[in-house]
């Protein structure tokens, strides 16, 4: 890997853009959000797959709860979240080893103009669906208008941002947008494209399990038990095997998703040989508990793989929709009264460190002390809008370690009071002489995240807080989310280097209360919404810099989540046939990267 590529690769955006500005639009084999894609045009394979992996074996891992719909694209139902990326194809595929580059897949060539205000896709000919169906212009069509209108929450804002969608060609495609976003290029090429034949008299919105879409892509799922397993098979006749993209890819013969109620369960699969790969969180754990008798004896291999990817957000997300969040006092005593420190030490013997922004371990996160330079100029204007910190610094609490954090208990009443709460016969209370309470949502199984969560109660109880815990399977989980039924939440939300329009759905106004979104929290923000449109318009590196940190500090200021563990490493213990590149990308084990360029060596 190489740790300054982000600055690297963003280096010449400048000379880039105005070079791009003088040049007539030409159709290309890939493109970058900012400069130039690294790949030249004659690249025969990703840097981080090897072209030379024999095909066979199967990859066998294990996730805690269950399933009931096997289409990832619509919001009906509970899907696995692999499934998205295991059996679904796009016009370009995405590079792991770049900030933001894409290159042609099911697209022959991409053009674009130097505004970046419409972009058109040539189809490659030799493109088919997995049951040797052409993929036609029509296809292509047909996906975009049904997903934005019909489809998942996560397609509908692209949708609302094209004016006009047509044919130009035998197998052209050309979409032109209504607003200035450049990034909109880019996100047209990672459209699922779905057979539009399938969906002939059938209901898209409320297919489930009963439909098994047909994709374009490599594997295709083979059989399933709801509830238990997904198989899914590597397609032998799989149109793309030669493209440049797609070689060392899609090496392995089966991907099988087993499904256990429990962490313990999992585990105790993993160690019998019921699972063959697995992916540990828990640094105590990999260290005093992988020691059973496979790995001693050399069948099952541990590896530490490292990345460069951003922390993203994980801890428990409060619900400002709810009266009882919305004062960000009461979330600032929510995060003084969780006792990281001690919670660290108890589960990992220190060993994790914690997340700090959203965008921490990487070069766009915010920087300790004062905001300075461009990233105050963005913020300043909005002073009277950002909560406390974002302009003169803000940092987490630091609790002292101990199991009772009298400081930090203290600095949280403090807080409680100064919001109108008040300490009766040892309960807290609300202005209106009702107790204050909360509850929070959790998904079954997850032992560890209940481990954190029952420490956090016993803290909550010292200020005389009652907090309730719902553990519930995941079909509930999702439904309580989806409808924002929750005071607080467990909550995990990844980020990348080029963040973009997706950050309107995680944390825009606009689509803050629309059921299946993904701000949890319910932000609503005029700052972050400037934000989020001041990275998306930039027109120099720095500015796109300094708006991402401008963003990072007006939603980590915002307290909105009380943030846990990173993992800056991944940790993967498998049996000794699988084997991984040397070569690893700056996204390493992202989606796509495991099991997409792992192969099997006997």
């Amino acid at each position: 890997m190489r740790s300054d590529f982000f600055r690297l690769s963003l280096g010449s955006f400048a000379a880039s853009v105005v070079l791009a500005t003088s040049a007539r639009a030409e159709p290309l084999h890939g493109i970058a959000m900012y400069g130039e894609p690294a790949l030249s045009a004659d690249f025969t394979h990703l840097p981080y797959a090897n072209p030379d992996a024999l095909n066979g074996g199967k990859i066998v891992t294990s996730s805690v709860g269950t399933f009931d719909s096997l289409n990832p694209y619509i919001q009906k139902g509970s899907v696995h979240w692999q499934l998205r990326f295991l059996t679904q194809e796009s016009l370009m595929g995405r590079s792991l080893d770049e900030p933001f580059s894409l290159y042609g897949v099911l697209a022959e060539t991409i053009e674009t103009s130097p505004e970046r205000d419409w972009v058109e896709f040539t189809l490659r000919e030799e493109a088919t669906f997995s049951d040797g169906s052409p993929v036609t212009v029509e296809d292509v069509l047909w996906s975009y208008e049904t997903l934005g209108t019909q489809g998942h929450g996560r397609y509908r804002g692209f949708w609302e941002k094209v004016e006009t969608l047509e044919q130009t060609g035998p197998r052209a495609v050309r979409i032109t947008f209504n607003t200035e976003d450049r990034e909109l290029v880019l996100i047209a090429g990672l459209r699922p494209i779905l057979k539009k034949a399938q969906w002939d008299g059938v209901e898209f919105a409320e297919s489930g399990r009963d439909i098994v879409p047909i994709t374009s892509a490599e594997y295709v799922i083979d059989e399933f038990e709801a509830g238990r397993y997904i198989s899914l098979k590597r397609n032998p006749d799989y149109w793309g095997n030669d493209i440049p993209f797609r070689r060392g890819t899609g090496n392995l013969d089966e991907i099988r998703l087993e499904f256990y109620g429990d962490d313990t369960a999992a585990f105790e699969a993993f160690k019998v040989g019921e699972v063959n790969a697995n992916r540990e969180f828990n640094v105590a754990k990999w260290e005093s508990q992988y020691n059973f008798p496979r790995v001693q004896n050399g069948e099952v291999v541990l590896s530490v793989v490292p990345h460069e990817r951003p922390s993203g957000m994980t801890g428990f997300a409060m619900n400002t929709r709810r009266d009882k969040f919305a004062d960000w006092r009461v979330r600032d005593a929510m995060l003084h009264a969780f006792n990281f420190e001690f919670i660290n030490e108890t589960l990992t013997g220190s060993a994790q460190p914690r997340i700090t922004s959203y965008w921490s371990n990487s070069p766009l996160g915010m920087e300790d002390g004062p905001a300075t330079g461009r990233v105050r100029e963005f913020l300043e204007p909005f002073a009277a809008d950002l909560p406390p910190g974002a302009l003169d610094g803000y940092a987490l609490p630091v609790a002292d370690g101990s199991e009772r954090n009298r400081a930090g208990i203290a600095a949280a009443l403090d807080q409680m009071a100064a919001a109108g709460y008040t300490v009766v016969d040892g309960a807290m209370t609300n202005p209106d002489g009702t107790p204050f309470t909360f509850d929070i949502l959790i998904q079954s199984g997850g032992s560890e995240n209940k481990a954190i969560t029952d420490m956090f109660v016993q803290s909550l109880e010292r200020m005389g807080i009652t907090a309730t815990v719902s553990a519930v399977d995941r079909p509930q989980f999702k439904e309580r989310t989806d409808t924002y039924d929750f005071d607080m939440v467990y909550y995990r939300r990844g980020v990348s280097l080029s963040p973009g329009n997706e950050q309107y759905a995680y944390y825009g106004s606009e689509r803050a209360d629309e059921e299946g979104g993904r701000n949890l929290m319910g932000v609503k923000s005029p700052v972050v919404d400037e934000m989020i449109g001041k990275l998306l318009t930039s027109e120099s590196q720095d500015d796109f810099v300094a708006a991402v940190k401008a963003l990072d500090r007006t939603l980590t200021s915002g307290r909105y989540v009380i943030p846990i563990y990173q993992w800056n490493i991944s940790r993967q213990a498998h049996v000794k046939e699988l084997k991984f590149p040397d070569e690893l990308p700056i996204f390493g084990d992202w989606p796509g990267w495991q099991p997409d360029v792992w192969w099997w060596e006997d």
